[in-house]
């Protein structure tokens, strides 16, 4: 990922350097098994552990020549360790450290994706508790339809948020997998004990039944995991973004002191970061197809993943720890207008009260198919008319006020018969 997308915490996961150390945690986790079952001598351990390190710059000149990144990294660690060597990767095929080491840097990249997600839940939950009585005009299909709160919105985003933390929750069990089973994944040329001791080291289950991988479709649920999580992200930007379109102008991202919004136009106010995350979203589910193309491999296995590895999952841990780290502090800086909200539910005389004019003259007496009619035939003449007040046209139409008296009328538009049940909403989610 370009570095302008990259944060360090997450950036200093899929560096080279990084990439190497749980190579080499692997491969002394292995020694160290091998030595605990008698298979290779402890002080050549001791030594082994003493004296292997590596220096990437190295690693990348041996392999301009031998062609096989692993075969480098040994050869580099070999040239630090000496003789006790030949006890390194004793057994083992590449993807034994590949694959076992790619689990450690995907736990790793998912603890921190985790800490971001229980921050944003603290992001959401603080201003759903400070707006959860500020009124606004709940909409379906873009128009306008019953009044809500603002607060009730942010509880929806909240639980979406909250189902993505049980869901990465049980991912990071998921991925914690390693393998030390060899060649084609048989233990031919080493004890099953080796990968069941060395895995527990490394905090990692062995495989059930790998072959020469770990298959792939638990790193493809990883990144559509991700996939998700970032769709999620992109429904709260692009509410923003819908919210802060200056005819509605409910809501806005914080605009700093200093803040251009076009180079042209000095008077803008540009949703840009919302904006920014929608494309970012974009990416992740591309890498989503990507990791599902991966699965398909030549039987034991083929390098057809590898390549596309190298992009996507660094790519994909990388924006989604972005992507939260944005919206976090978009949440916690948005701009919220009541007064717009109140302005824009309130607009042709309280059309969004249809529905409770409705039911009152049903419950009245009259016949579902006349009241419909007459309160559409009322809320229509109001519709997009500059003066346009449905609340006078209800008020003033004898076949509504030869059933409903004028505080029964005025009860229809009172927005807090819409609200009487978001308390139990709330509770469920501790706003």
């Amino acid at each position: 990922m370009i570095e302008r997308y990259t944060l360090p915490e997450m950036g200093e996961l899929w560096t080279e350097t990084y990439k190497f150390k749980t190579w080499l945690q692997v491969e002394l986790a292995v020694c160290e098994a091998q030595a605990e079952l008698g298979y290779i001598p402890n002080d050549a351990v001791a030594e082994i552990k003493a004296k292997a390190k590596f220096d990437p710059k190295r690693v990348l000149e041996i392999e301009a020549e031998v062609r096989h990144d692993v075969i480098a990294f040994l050869t580099n660690v070999n040239e630090y360790v000496g003789d006790a060597g030949r006890y390194i990767h004793l057994g083992l095929t590449s993807s034994d450290v590949l694959d076992t080491a790619l689990a450690l840097q995907l736990v790793a990249s998912l603890d921190v994706i985790l800490q971001r997600v229980q921050d944003l839940i603290g992001a959401i939950r603080t201003q759903a508790r400070k707006h959860r009585y500020t009124i606004m005009v709940g909409r379906s299909h873009g128009i306008h339809a019953e009044p809500i709160t603002f607060g009730f919105k942010l509880a929806g985003w909240l639980a979406e948020v909250i189902r993505h933390q049980q869901r990465l929750t049980r991912l990071r069990q998921d991925i914690a997998v390693g393998k030390i089973s060899g060649a084609v994944g048989t233990y031919a040329n080493i004890d099953p004990q080796v990968e069941a001791i060395a895995c527990a080291k490394l905090g990692l289950k062995p495989d059930t039944a790998s072959t020469q991988v770990i298959s792939r479709d638990i790193h493809a649920d990883y990144v559509q995991q991700l996939a998700l999580l970032a769709a999620s992200i992109e429904r709260f930007a692009v509410e923003i973004r819908n919210l802060q379109r200056t005819d509605v102008l409910e809501v806005e991202e914080f605009f700093a002191k200093g803040q251009k919004g076009s180079s042209a136009m000095p008077h803008k106010r540009n949703p840009i970061r919302s904006e920014r995350l929608t494309g970012m979203a974009r990416i992740i589910r591309s890498h989503a197809v990507a990791a599902l193309e991966n699965v398909a491999l030549w039987h034991e296995r083929d390098i057809s993943h590898s390549s596309v590895e190298r992009v996507i999952l660094p790519d994909a841990c990388i924006l989604t720890h972005f992507m939260l780290t944005e919206i976090t502090d978009l949440v916690q800086n948005l701009l919220v207008y009541p007064q717009n909200m109140e302005r824009n539910m309130n607009c042709y005389g309280g059309v969004i009260f249809s529905q409770k004019v409705l039911l009152a003259l049903v419950d009245k007496g009259m016949s579902r198919e006349e009241a419909y009619a007459i309160v559409q035939s009322c809320a229509h003449q109001a519709w997009n008319q500059p003066q346009g007040d449905f609340h006078h046209l209800i008020a003033n139409d004898t076949r509504v006020t030869q059933l409903l008296s004028p505080e029964e009328i005025e009860k229809c538009f009172d927005p807090q018969q819409h609200l009487k049940h978001l308390e139990q909403i709330y509770q469920r989610l501790d706003i």
